[in-house]
C-alpha cells in the first residue's frame, strides 16, 4: 500500500528555454552538479507579453525535481545559466511515494561536498 501522506521533501520547478539543445545543455549541468534528481523536457508553445508587444515561441519546457534542501542552489543556478534575460522560474512543494523520495535524497549530494 502506497502512504498517501504528505511529506512536502521534494520541489518541482519549471523553467523554458529557446530550443531543445540549451534545455538539454541546462538540464544535463543541472544534473551534473547534482541539484536536479531528474529534468523533464517537452516542446510547448508559449505566448506571452514582452517588451509591450505580444509574442508568441516555440520552447522547451524544463520540469526539474529537486528536494528542499536544494531548492535554493537550484534557482540560483539556474539564474546564472540561462539563456534569458528573465527566466521563467516557478517552484512548488511536492510529495512523493516513499521509495521515490528516498532515491531522490540519495540522488542529491549538497553543495558543500562539491565545495570542499
Amino acid at each position: 500500500m502506497i502512504d498517501l501522506s504528505f511529506n512536502n521533501d521534494l520541489a518541482l520547478v519549471l523553467t523554458t528555454e529557446a530550443d531543445s539543445s540549451i534545455a538539454d545543455n541546462l538540464a544535463k549541468e543541472l544534473l551534473n552538479r547534482r541539484l536536479a534528481i531528474c529534468v523533464s523536457l517537452r516542446e510547448v508553445k508559449s505566448h506571452f507579453w514582452w517588451e509591450g508587444k505580444l509574442e508568441q515561441v516555440n520552447e522547451v519546457q524544463l520540469l526539474i525535481k529537486t528536494t528542499k534542501d536544494q531548492l535554493q542552489n537550484l534557482l540560483e543556478d539556474i539564474n546564472q545559466l540561462h539563456s534569458y534575460q528573465i527566466p521563467e522560474l516557478l517552484y512548488w512543494n511536492a510529495s512523493a511515494s516513499d521509495e521515490y523520495r528516498k532515491w531522490a535524497e540519495d540522488s542529491i549530494i549538497p553543495r558543500s561536498i562539491h565545495e570542499s
